[in-house]
């Protein structure tokens, strides 16, 4: 089975279209906020966190920051990103930006790429644990 994606967004159209975008390829979970994504976070195991830029008791930087302690990879999305939006979410360390409106091959790729590299991660610690 595919890797959950917590997909943070205060807007129940969004989360809609994707779940649907996604239907049989990737479950999604939605949290309307930074306070409910950690709930849960800490409750359920995500193959990536897709967060919205900005949201109503944060951003996409309190996001990074909540994620790096599960060991999650985040895919940060915007509708007015550009290129230097994107620079800076990849050098502070989110692992890709999805532009709205979303695009179903777009998106499913970027979230593929992302839970597959949650994978080999995890995959590594738990080779170095064996050593």
């Amino acid at each position: 089975m595919n890797s959950k994606v917590l997909f943070i967004t205060p807007h129940d159209q969004d989360a809609d279209s994707l779940t649907k975008m996604l239907a049989g390829s990737r479950p999604i979970v939605h949290a309307r906020s930074l306070k409910e994504a950690a709930g849960k976070l800490s409750a359920s195991d995500f193959g990536v966190v897709l967060t919205e830029a900005n949201l109503e008791d944060g951003t996409w930087l309190d996001v990074l920051e909540l994620s790096s302690r599960f060991g999650m990879q985040v895919v940060v999305t915007e509708a007015w990103a550009d290129a230097r939006f994107w620079a800076k979410a990849i050098n502070l360390g989110a692992f890709d930006l999805v532009v709205q409106p979303f695009r179903a091959v777009e998106v499913s790729r970027v979230l593929a790429s992302a839970c597959a590299q949650r994978q080999m991660v995890k995959a590594a610690a738990v080779a170095a644990l064996a050593v």
